[in-house]
């Protein structure tokens, strides 16, 4: 017996949704802590109407954070990283700094709501680009190989993350984080000598 299909949502329904998924993209990347409240009145609808489309905050920061990481995956897909290693992990990190910081509180929002599992995945996309830009330039001799190359991109991870955090508290100006990001990243694996 075929299970039953699950009704389309009527366009009202459809528009309450992307208007409340819309909202929390907007406060949550400034304000990690945003409430549902400020999120439905953002949304221009009520806490009954938020809670009849997302059964908890944990499952609306779930999907917001999947949106960001489907648009994150999908502006990464189509940049340039092919040449030199050195320049190509530079544009990647630039592009990645941006995007972070473009999704930063969403970030620290999903980590503190969401299962460390379900964090780790949303990283394999980006990690995956950066170590095979690692390995390329491994090959080339121009990154260092006496780490591991897991290593490398753990601290990469933590340098995206902590400029993020620090834009955040204004304790670094948004104008300087992408050279810092990018200036630290590669010192850490360059090549020694």
């Amino acid at each position: 017996m075929a299970a039953p299909a699950t009704p389309a949502k009527r366009a009202d329904a459809r528009r309450n949704i992307e208007a409340i998924l819309d909202a929390a993209t907007r406060l949550l990347a400034t304000n990690p802590d945003a409430s549902v409240q400020d999120i439905a009145k953002a949304a221009g609808v009520g806490r009954v109407t938020l809670y009849g489309h997302f059964d908890s905050r944990t499952a609306l920061v779930a999907q917001v954070a999947t949106r960001a990481i489907d648009e994150t995956e999908l502006a990464l897909r189509e940049l340039d990283i092919d040449g030199d290693p050195r320049a190509a992990l530079a544009r990647l990190l630039e592009a990645s700094w941006y995007l972070t910081h473009r999704f930063g509180g969403i970030v620290i929002a999903a980590g503190q709501a969401l299962p460390a599992e379900q964090m780790q995945r949303a990283h394999e996309g980006p990690a995956q680009r950066v170590r095979a830009l690692l390995e390329r330039g491994r090959h080339q001799g121009v990154f260092r190989a006496d780490m591991p190359v897991e290593w490398q991109i753990i601290t990469i991870q933590a340098v995206l993350h902590a400029a993020s955090g620090a834009v955040h508290r204004e304790e670094l100006a948004v104008a300087d984080a992408p050279r810092l990001v990018v200036e630290t990243a590669l010192a850490v694996v360059a090549a020694q000598g």
